[in-house]
């Protein structure tokens, strides 16, 4: 199970909202009364963990499995499942429950789906004629806090079923997340959307607060000022640059998942060969808290700095000379040992990665993309990896940027490159490339590219930045500045307006709206600097926006975020809402499809 991060410095009271969660599953299984087996659908597992521990499920008589295709063995006469709605699950229930009966084994079984039911599913059940036998309910789980500032809605695939599968169902489940919010901490303000997927989302939002109002009483300010919605394909750049900071970098190679990291033991200095373990990387983690938003280069520097200057105040202490108090800010020092001796054997890690030419060739490149340079010499690389046969994801990721930043590829480029690709990695990557056509970020050009313009006029390319006292966000990527994070930024400091012309080169439309009772108000176009009684909230407190990601966020774009929120000036706290936590290699992923999906 992972560590439950510690959430007692949110800018919201996200604690409540865990405990909320928490309470629910306790109920659900408070009145399954006696012993019962959980069986847990393994892409919740990582959820239900951040939200709570085992001890308290053990404590409501809980046995716990992951739900498979393998029959589960247990003694208990109750069997829970926790499952997503998802039409293969039903499969394993069903075959479950027949074997039981083939068995002569008499069970109760209770069914809960998260977050909430569907009638395809239960169209299932009533096929496999095991409907009337499961009680089936919800459990609304729609947000789970991964840290003091980002929340995750958990909708792993959300990009890829908008914009290849054509299901928009994921939209409807961000709306009621971001309205349960607004039960807890008030009706949201301003909300400013951009991307088919947002604007579609905002929609939804106000048609929900028609049809099931938040009453929040005329008096209360709404803790959240605004929203900020925006499509992950309005930034497909972003994504695809490997990222810089160190937990941006962790989570490229060691792939961080519900805040933790599966590593080798004999990596963290363990004996024994073979042995995983998992290292937790969260807020709680003060050393990680401090270090986790800087660019990688620096915190190298910052972890040689504290490793001399323990190795002095150890010679220190043993000359004898130190006064008692020395010595227990000495022993107060060691408690943090632990958190030192994990980053440095982390990052001891991610450096041998990162001093190889190879990596080092790949970064250099991805500038040549993003500045639009040597459109041959660019070619020419992705040709080169794939006749080197480099792993398919790395290869389509650089595709992906050198697509996207030029609108598509010349038609003898693009058919060159799928044949390529195909007769490397096998023609089963047929439906691959089809879905990132179908998706727009593998394509044959039929527009003149509007990157150079956007480029510039948001200024993504930052000439001679400094790492280590970044004055902007471009430190995040040495020296390109995230286009997602430089929309939030125009959106938080002058809205849409100024940068409207800007706005129409990138996909999809753009809308602002204000709701509730600040609906016919002066308008908030300017939501920094004007001190209104909208900008604090009632105990003095900097007032929040919520950004959303409808496709998903990197690690290096919360830090970019996180950075904006602690410049001077700067007027509002900010807070991340997710479908999920991406790289460009997990998001890249959940396009390659296999030839069944045919």
């Amino acid at each position: 199970m992972a560590q439950i991060p510690n959430l007692d410095n949110a800018p919201l009271n996200l604690t409540h909202l865990r405990e909320q969660s928490q309470k629910e599953l306790v109920n659900i299984l408070k009145n399954i009364r006696g012993k019962k087996c959980l069986v847990v659908d393994p892409k919740l597992s990582g959820s239900i963990s951040l939200i709570i521990q085992t001890a308290i499920l053990k404590d409501q008589g809980v046995e716990l499995r992951h739900l498979s295709a393998e029959t589960i063995q247990t003694d208990c006469s109750k069997v829970v499942y926790l499952v997503r709605s998802q039409l293969s699950l039903m499969k394993y229930i069903s075959s479950h429950i027949h074997n039981d009966i083939s068995k002569g084994l008499q069970r109760e079984y209770f069914l809960y789906f998260v977050p909430r039911r569907s009638v395809a599913c239960e169209k299932i059940l009533e096929e496999e004629k095991v409907h009337n036998l499961l009680t089936i309910g919800e459990y609304q789980l729609y947000t789970v806090p991964l840290d003091e500032d980002v929340l995750s809605f958990e909708l792993d695939l959300s990009s890829k079923e908008c914009l290849v599968d054509g299901d928009t169902s994921s939209l409807w489940h961000i709306a009621k997340a971001i309205h349960k919010l607004e039960f807890s901490f008030g009706v949201i303000p301003n909300v400013r959307a951009k991307g088919k997927a947002s604007v579609r989302v905002a929609d939804i939002l106000n048609r929900m607060q028609a049809e099931e109002p938040v009453n929040s009483p005329d008096v209360v300010v709404p803790e959240i000022n605004t929203v900020i919605l925006l499509d992950r394909e309005v930034d497909m750049v972003t994504p695809m640059c490997t990222q810089l900071t160190y937990e941006g970098l962790l989570d490229e190679f060691l792939h961080i998942s519900n805040g933790s990291v599966e590593v080798d033991a004999s990596m963290m200095g363990g004996q024994q060969e073979g042995k995983k373990m998992k290292v937790p990387l969260n807020s709680s983690d003060k050393l990680f808290k401090e270090t986790r938003d800087l660019n990688f280069e620096v915190v190298v520097q910052i972890l040689r700095q504290k490793a001399t200057s323990m190795k002095q105040d150890y010679t220190e202490v043993t000359s004898n000379s130190q006064t008692v108090s020395e010595l227990k800010d000495f022993v107060k020092k060691l408690n943090s040992l632990p958190e030192m001796t994990r980053h440095i054997n982390l990052a001891q890690h991610l450096t041998t990665i990162t001093s190889k030419s190879s990596f080092l060739g790949q970064l250099d490149m991805e500038h040549t993309i993003i500045e639009a340079q040597s459109f041959d010499m660019c070619l020419e690389y992705i040709e080169e990896l794939i006749h080197k046969q480099e792993p398919l994801v790395t290869v389509l990721r650089l595709l992906i940027l050198f697509s996207v930043t030029n609108s598509g590829l010349p038609k003898k480029n693009f058919d060159y490159l799928r044949r390529e690709i195909l007769h490397s990695y096998g023609f089963e990557h047929m439906v691959t490339l089809k879905n990132l056509e179908k998706a727009g970020l593998f394509k044959k050009q039929e527009t003149k590219t509007n990157w150079l313009t956007v480029k510039r006029a948001l200024q993504l390319v930052i000439e001679d930045t400094d790492t280590a006292n970044p004055n902007d966000i471009a430190y995040a990527f040495s020296g390109y500045a995230p286009l997602s994070i430089r929309l939030v930024q125009h959106a938080i400091r002058s809205g849409w307006r100024p940068i409207e012309e800007i706005l129409k080169l990138l996909p999809g439309p753009h809308s602002e709206t204000k709701r509730g009772r600040f609906s016919s108000s002066a308008s908030f176009d300017t939501l920094q600097g004007a001190a209104t009684n909208v900008d604090k909230v009632a105990d003095g407190r900097r007032s929040l926006v919520l950004v959303v990601f409808i496709g998903g966020v990197t690690f290096a774009e919360i830090s970019a975020l996180r950075f904006l929120s602690s410049q001077e000036g700067m007027a509002y706290d900010l807070i991340v809402g997710t479908t999920k936590i991406v790289s460009g290699h997990s998001l890249t992923e959940t396009f390659v499809g296999k030839m069944d999906d045919l």
